[in-house]
């Protein structure tokens, strides 16, 4: 049965990370030097803070030495995470994630003899998936309702040269580029095949290029990743088609609790100053324009929220599905575009409540306003979800997602 109280545990982990954003990552992110500048380096002393708190390894299970944590708590502490500062989350989130599916599902026993020990010895040892390609249109666009994929092949290639693969290419927005030891790459294998290597960093013929905050789409210290006749050793082949996660509609929503947690701190911001900034001669949170303001903001917030929420459990519980106790709906989809518009709206009306200082270089606001809209427009954006959505209500199920949830 679907139910929104928490364990006690959860509470516990939420509340930990919540003292944990407010002392320490907070007065970090909100340095008034650090709000004007245009570079927004990776808050590297916080990041590790929270790695030697266990969040690095969240999801991994306990057996391979991890929390155990299931979606739901993940996504509470990408929420909790994204209030202080979302490339923190996104870092934290991304590691986790990708530890649970490579360490627990999808690699081999050599494989994980091999990497575990290393990724839980050193703190800074996080995760990288590199996939985005700049001038690869993974839009459904002209196959809506079609029976043939939306894919398109990947321009970074590997070729199987001895007792190896050579890699060529280049991946952008890569989460956590700027210092992921490990990089799982996806790539173009034969005619029309696709597949998983494992690529340290140190690699010869890999190199990295941090992007510049101001031209980032995605959250979580973004970089372009390269390969130039990059040699992997066969043995860090992770398979053909290995499915990282679960069906798109319905994989763990962290980036729509990461964008959560921007509209929550841009709320929880405004409220404070609702309270304290006085006009007439009272607080202007007693004003109507203002409290009406700051109410549709809660609205939309715990809107989003449930809707995150119900995603993350459905995510836990695939179940619900089949015995309909849950919408045959891609939930974590209609999350992802109800959160988006909702939250970039909060965030501008958040700024509002602060007249002209919502605007200033020196104040968070704007801070948030902008992290809000990268969230909006990250990924395919909410048309294509949409349509996605749509086939889903027709019933209709594509090819390549059939396939995903075959091999689950």
């Amino acid at each position: 049965m679907y139910d929104l109280r928490l364990s006690a545990e959860q509470l516990q982990i939420r509340d930990t990370v919540r003292e944990f954003v407010a002392e320490v990552i907070k007065p970090l992110a909100l340095k008034p030097q650090r709000l004007e500048a245009r570079a927004r380096p990776l808050l590297v002393e916080a990041l590790d803070q929270a790695a030697q708190m266990g969040l690095r390894t969240l999801a991994l299970s306990e057996d391979r030495g991890g929390a155990g944590a299931d979606n739901l708590t993940c996504c509470i502490v990408t929420e909790e995470l994204a209030v202080g500062d979302p490339d923190v989350a996104a870092v934290l989130a991304q590691t986790s994630t990708l530890a649970q599916a490579l360490f627990d599902r999808l690699m081999t026993a050599e494989q994980c003899a091999r990497f575990l020990r290393p990724f839980l010895a050193d703190q800074r040892y996080h995760l990288a998936l590199a996939e985005h390609e700049a001038d690869r249109d993974a839009a459904l666009g002209i196959n809506y309702h079609q029976p043939q994929t939306s894919g398109t092949p990947f321009k970074t290639t590997a070729v199987r040269a001895g007792d190896g693969w050579v890699v060529n290419g280049s991946k952008e927005g890569v989460v956590g580029a700027s210092l992921a030891a490990l990089f799982v790459v996806r790539a173009s294998i034969g005619e029309g095949g696709v597949a998983t290597l494992l690529v340290p960093r140190d690699t010869p013929g890999l190199s990295v290029t941090a992007t510049e905050a101001a031209t980032r789409t995605r959250h979580g210290a973004c970089g372009a990743v390269a390969f130039d006749d990059c040699r992997v050793p066969a043995e860090n082949f992770l398979g053909a088609e290995s499915p990282l996660a679960a069906d798109a509609g319905r994989h763990i929503p962290q980036d729509q609790a990461l964008n959560l947690g921007i509209g929550r701190a841009a709320y929880e911001a405004a409220l404070d100053y609702a309270q304290l900034r006085t006009q007439g001669g009272r607080p202007i949170i007693e004003h109507q324009a203002i409290g009406a303001k700051l109410a549709e903001i809660a609205i939309r917030l715990e809107v989003a929220r449930a809707a995150i929420w119900q995603a993350a459990w459905a995510s836990d519980h695939p179940d619900a599905f089949a015995d309909r106790s849950l919408p045959d709906l891609p939930l974590t989809t209609v999350a992802a575009v109800f959160a988006a518009e909702a939250i970039y709206r909060a965030a501008k009306d958040a700024a509002e409540c602060f007249g002209a200082m919502g605007v200033m270089r020196d104040m968070p606001l704007q801070q948030y306003v902008h992290d809000a809209l990268v969230c909006l427009h990250s990924g395919a954006g909410n048309t294509d979800a949409k349509l996605r959505i749509a086939e889903a209500l027709a019933r209709y199920r594509r090819p390549a997602s059939a396939a995903v949830l075959a091999a689950e």
